[in-house]
């Protein structure tokens, strides 16, 4: 059985047994992405969530209360998400959801802040974080939306930054050249003119965007059009799945370019999928310790992983250590609630408000510290920057790959970005 193979099946198990025993508990819902075209990432950050909710109801639940948590695999299909949260919205009553995707969280936003649902999200859209709609740019207020980790936009700011530096370093002539790739779809695109527009204002040369579909298949067009245009710098927009494919292509072709991911565009897996053509590919990590890291929190995040694998052998890539971060955030913020009147909705929003510099308890060094208030739901604007770096074959296990230094993640640097109030919701 291959590592995903296990993984869905480890998820479906879940999915299955915890809403049993925990129908009438706190119900809570899990929008996952299993089969999807961002599965690729979808399922170790799904798995996270998923370990870490089944972590918590196995130690003693929400202030003594056991969740009951359904997992949906919604395919990364829009209309089956809304369908399915009516179904949580409805019948369910779910206090807070698990969310996933950028299109379907963007599609609810109304519709939860109506019916008074937290809802934690794998989309880091910048339109998530403006509460009330006051942002300059801001398209709506998303008061019960929440995420763990910078914006889309704010890590594509900061990378834009370091790459600006990056240019003058490498003693760059004139303007550095500066191309947004990815999918013409909200996800990819919730970045795009906030990334475009500060170029421009840190002085690059702003090129037409590249499209290439989310998922994997032929760019060598794409490449071509790249090499030609002589970018010296390129945002991937897309999931890792599609983002291999670009990889390998414009490494065929010989795209001398500097790739900048966005948070769900790289990760270990990818690199080893890719091989060397991921060698020097930047992306930000949302966690302060990466598995294998030394951190106190990395002791909970060992037991979490053994939900879904026993043996404690299986190797996690970042995105299954933010999902961890993600619930735990939720279910302090539950906590909170059910002390101050309640598990609801309503009750959890306000949790949210609670602390500054906020790291749940026993994942310190993991969950980077983060503030959510009433005006802001930018829970950190500081961005680690980290480089891909592949040194030989590929054929092995990522485990076995880490452990060998053939692949691993090299934190290049941290960028405290301003909290600007024009830069809310955008």
């Amino acid at each position: 059985m291959s590592v995903k193979s296990a993984v869905l099946a480890a998820a479906a198990v879940i999915a299955l047994t915890v809403p049993v025993s925990a129908q009438t508990k706190v119900p809570v819902g899990h929008l996952a992405d299993y089969s999807g075209a961002t599965s690729d990432v979808g399922v170790p950050f799904g798995q996270g969530v998923a370990d870490a909710l089944a972590y918590i109801n196995k130690t003693g639940g929400v202030a003594g209360s056991q969740m009951g948590v359904e997992t949906f695999d919604y395919g990364y299909q829009v209309p089956r998400a809304i369908s399915q949260y009516k179904k949580w919205s409805g019948r369910d009553k779910v206090v807070a959801i698990q969310g996933w995707g950028t299109a379907d969280t963007e599609a609810l936003i109304t519709f939860i802040a109506k019916d008074e649902i937290p809802y934690f999200s794998g989309s880091y859209a910048g339109q998530l974080t403006d509460p009330n709609g006051s942002g300059e740019k801001s398209t709506k207020a998303a008061p019960f939306n929440f995420f763990y980790g910078p914006s889309y936009s704010d890590s594509l700011r900061a990378m834009l930054q370091w790459a600006a530096e990056d240019w003058k370093i490498k003693g760059g002539s004139g303007k550095p050249k500066y191309v947004h790739m990815g999918a013409n779809h909200p996800y990819p695109n919730a970045p795009k003119e906030a990334g475009e527009e500060l170029a421009k204002e840190l002085g690059f040369d702003v090129l037409p965007a590249v499209q290439f579909a989310l998922t994997p298949g032929d760019y060598t067009a794409q490449c071509l059009t790249l090499k030609d245009s002589g970018a010296n710098y390129a945002y991937l927009g897309n999931t890792a799945g599609s983002n291999i494919s670009v990889l390998r292509a414009c490494d065929t072709v010989g795209a001398k370019v500097q790739f900048m991911g966005n948070v769900w565009g790289m990760d270990e897996n990818a690199m080893k999928a890719a091989g060397k053509a991921a060698d020097g590919v930047v992306f930000p990590v949302r966690t302060g310790a990466v598995w294998g890291g030394e951190a106190p929190g990395m002791q909970i995040v060992k037991e979490v992983s053994k939900i879904s694998d026993a043996t404690g052998n299986a190797y996690r890539p970042v995105h299954y250590m933010s999902g961890i971060c993600s619930a735990f955030y939720m279910k302090e913020a539950m906590e909170w609630a059910a002390k101050n009147g309640g598990i609801s909705g309503a009750k959890i929003k306000q949790g949210m408000y609670q602390k500054k510099d906020w790291v749940p308890a026993g994942l310190e060094g993991v969950c980077v510290p983060s503030t959510w208030t009433p005006d802001d739901h930018r829970g950190t604007t500081t961005v680690a920057i980290y480089r891909a770096k592949v040194s030989g074959a590929t054929e092995a296990s990522v485990d076995e790959l880490v452990k060998a230094g053939t692949i691993k993640l090299e934190k290049v640097t941290s960028i405290d970005l301003p909290r600007k109030k024009e830069w809310l919701g955008w």
